[in-house]
C-alpha cells in the first residue's frame, strides 16, 4: 500500500471530521490525533484555522470529563440516598 503525504487541506479536514465524529469514548484518541495533526502544520495561519476545531474538542473532553465525575451518592432529584 502506497501512503502518501496529507496536505495542510487533508490535516485540516481531518481535525474537522475528529471534531464532528468524536464521542465520549473517542475523545482523548481523537484529540491525541488532532494535536499531532495540529502540530504538523507549517504556517501559523493553518494553525489558527484549526483552533475553533480543537477549542471544541478540548471542551467536549472537559464537560465528559466533569459529567462523569458527578457523585455517586446523589440521585437525579439531587437529594441523598434515603432521604424524603
Amino acid at each position: 500500500m502506497k501512503l502518501r503525504m496529507l496536505s495542510s487541506e487533508d490535516k485540516l479536514a481531518e481535525i474537522k471530521r475528529l471534531y464532528y465524529e468524536t464521542t465520549r469514548r473517542s475523545i482523548h484518541a481523537d484529540l491525541t490525533k488532532a494535536l499531532d495533526l495540529l502540530k504538523s502544520l507549517s504556517t501559523e495561519e493553518e494553525r489558527e484555522r484549526a483552533a475553533v476545531y480543537m477549542d471544541g474538542l478540548s471542551q467536549m473532553r472537559s464537560e465528559w470529563a466533569r459529567v462523569g465525575k458527578r457523585s455517586p451518592r446523589k440521585e437525579r432529584s439531587g437529594k441523598p440516598r434515603g432521604s424524603s
